[in-house]
């Protein structure tokens, strides 16, 4: 009985230390993976490959080339630190050391290490050392830097997002960043403030375009959605104007267009901070009329002026607000793009605007290497 007793208990034990054991090598792969761990790991599996790939190069030099030694140098040069891969470029020099010897000189016959072999290999670990610098000076691993792009991209999306409207109501919103990039220098954000009776939306188009604005439309669009709601509707142009001035950037200015509409009423405002007017489609004309507030661009100076400019949506009218990408082009006025614009906008009047923002985006502006955002706010008939 106390063998038995004896046996399990050492079963028991031994069970445990294997859970502990697993926990343990899954919290570091995790940790490591996101870049919060040490690389030791990464350092000795490529430590390891060094020593298979020589014994491959004197073995079977014909398929296994003393330039197979970049292999683990490129993916040090991804995955350690300076200070490690620095070790790991000396087992590799003493690697080719000990295939010249093993293998003779390269005069006498091919598969040798030859000095383009060196050079090769150093260049490698030139760059790789580089890159590991770099990720070191910037503190974001590799592997971490493509899941905080994707998470910054996936902050400008939700940040961009328009809120639910009542019945009656339909609200269409497309973003396309300039050159198929992810980022883009204009954003929208939105609220519905005043018990839920207002909605707020305010289209931005920072300086620059692509991956150039991205930083600071993210820097804005997050500052923007927390004045948004907690500033009387014509406190929020100055108050933004003066945020962006503070930031003392070398390239700061940013147009803006505020929208503070009565959703029971359809009565609404519109403040410009030196963006192009907002289109509204009027149901009983069916023609299509500029709306143009006045003010200075953000981030200019200081003290400014935003006077507004007032109008209603009636039952079957639109309200259109977009970005210059989508009027501007070289060698052509803007009251002709907003002609172009107006014109495909007509083709949706009969069946409606569902889908519609996206695909003006493609007939006016399909190939435009710059930043187009376009938003249409429906009054249903």
């Amino acid at each position: 009985m106390a063998r038995g007793s004896a046996a399990d208990s050492f079963t028991a034990r031994l069970r445990k230390a294997v859970h502990r054991a697993r926990i343990a090598l899954r919290k570091s792969g995790v940790d490591y993976f996101r870049g919060d761990g040490s690389d030791w790991i990464a350092l000795a599996g490529l430590l390891l490959t060094i020593p298979a790939f020589t014994w491959g190069t004197v073995v079977m030099p014909v398929w296994v080339s003393p330039a197979a030694l970049v292999l683990p140098i490129v993916a040090g040069g991804l995955l350690l630190r300076p200070a490690n891969l620095l070790g790991l470029y000396a087992a590799a020099a003493a690697a080719l050391i000990v295939e010249s010897v093993v293998l003779g000189p390269y005069t006498e016959g091919p598969a040798r290490v030859t000095p383009g072999t060196v050079l090769v290999v150093a260049a490698c670990g030139f760059f790789g050392l580089l890159i590991a610098q770099f990720r070191a000076r910037v503190g974001v691993p590799w592997r971490r830097g493509g899941t905080m792009l994707f998470d910054l991209r996936e902050r400008i999306r939700i940040q961009s997002a328009l809120p639910r409207l009542p019945k009656g109501w339909h609200r269409e919103m497309a973003l396309r960043p300039a050159g198929g990039q992810s980022f883009s220098g204009d954003f929208v954000v939105a609220a519905r403030t005043n018990g839920g009776r207002t909605l707020e939306v305010v289209l931005t188009d920072v300086s620059g375009k692509g991956m150039d604005a991205a930083s600071r439309a993210l820097l804005l669009s997050g500052a923007f959605g927390g004045l948004l709601g907690s500033l009387p509707p014509h406190g929020f142009l100055p108050a933004a104007n003066g945020y962006l001035l503070r930031q003392d950037w070398d390239e700061g200015f940013a147009t803006s267009i505020h929208l503070v509409l009565d959703l029971d009423s359809g009565d609404y405002e519109l403040l410009s901070a030196g963006h192009l007017p907002a289109l509204q489609l009027s149901a009983g004309s069916g023609r299509w009329e500029e709306k143009s507030a006045e003010g200075p661009l953000l981030g200019v100076y200081d003290p400014a002026q935003f006077d507004p400019v007032k109008g209603s949506l009636r039952p079957g009218d639109v309200l259109m607000l977009f970005t210059d990408g989508l009027v501007e082009a070289s060698g052509r006025d803007i009251s002709e793009g907003i002609d172009r614009l107006t014109g495909e906008a007509d083709r949706y009047v009969a069946s409606g605007f569902e889908g519609a923002a996206w695909h003006l985006i493609e007939a006016v502006a399909k190939d435009v290497n710059d930043d187009r955002a376009l938003l249409l706010l429906c009054r249903e008939a």
